[in-house]
Formats: structure tokens, C-alpha cells, sequence
């Protein structure tokens, strides 16, 4: 069994921006010496997190309405009464999802599903550096 981390970075714009990751993953898996095992997808920072949609205008619109809906930016969050940022929402939303996905691997391809992408979407409100962390468990 061997592990191998590798990580890259992607400039988002914050405000619930999604983006789909899965070609960075997938190439990352690619170009490893692995054939099969599993891959952790992680993004460090609590205003991030990471998961899987059918990445297309529509569905990307509707997580938008959704977690505006169920987490609204306008409430009073206890985090911006104490940190004054203004953020207490993308606190909120990323710790709903989670920061990491595992998916496996063999061949060295995702076993993704055809209409199935892995996206980072930051909660944050403001533009972010992000560092993506694969790690590569397998052999």
C-alpha cells in the first residue's frame, strides 16, 4: 500500500462560486504510479468544502437558491458578532458539506459517475487563493 499527496491551487471569487475540480483530480490520479485505491479530495480552511453534482448552469443555479434558502447570508450569524467579517454563513454552509470526498480508483480513472463531477464551492465573501490536497491511497 503506498500514499502519495499532491496538491494544486485554483483562484475563486467566493460568494458561493462552484467549481469543478475533476480534471485537476483526475490528471493528479492519472500521473500517479497507483492503479487502484481511493482518493481523498481535500480543501483546507473552513469556508470551503468539497462534493459531487452534475456540474451544468442549472444544477449550479439551484445549490445557489438552495443554500441561500436554508443558510441566508442577511441572518444574524453569532461568528460576525464576535469576528465583525461577516462570513458566519460561509461557516455554516461549508460545515454542512464537509471539506473532503473520497472517491476510488482503478485503471487510474475515477470511478465517477457519467453525469458526476467533483466541485469545490467557496462559501466565502471575498476572492480566495485555494489549495486543493489529493491524497492518493493505493496500489
Amino acid at each position: 500500500m503506498s500514499v502519495i499527496t499532491r496538491s494544486f491551487k485554483l483562484k475563486t471569487s467566493g460568494d458561493g462560486e462552484i467549481a469543478d475540480v475533476t480534471g485537476e483530480v483526475s490528471s493528479i490520479v492519472g500521473q500517479s504510479t497507483l492503479k487502484a485505491g481511493t482518493v481523498t479530495v481535500f480543501v483546507p480552511g473552513s469556508t470551503g468544502a468539497i462534493t459531487t453534482i452534475e456540474h451544468e448552469p442549472g444544477l449550479v443555479e439551484d445549490m445557489s437558491e438552495m443554500f441561500d434558502r436554508l443558510i441566508p447570508r442577511e441572518r444574524e450569524y453569532h461568528h460576525n458578532l464576535r469576528w465583525h467579517d461577516g462570513n458566519g454563513h460561509a461557516h455554516v454552509r461549508a460545515a454542512l458539506l464537509g471539506p473532503s470526498l473520497t472517491v476510488p480508483f482503478t485503471a487510474g480513472r475515477l470511478m465517477l459517475g457519467v453525469w458526476q463531477q467533483i466541485i469545490l464551492i467557496d462559501f466565502d465573501n471575498r476572492p480566495r487563493d485555494r489549495e486543493i490536497v489529493c491524497q492518493l491511497i493505493g496500489e
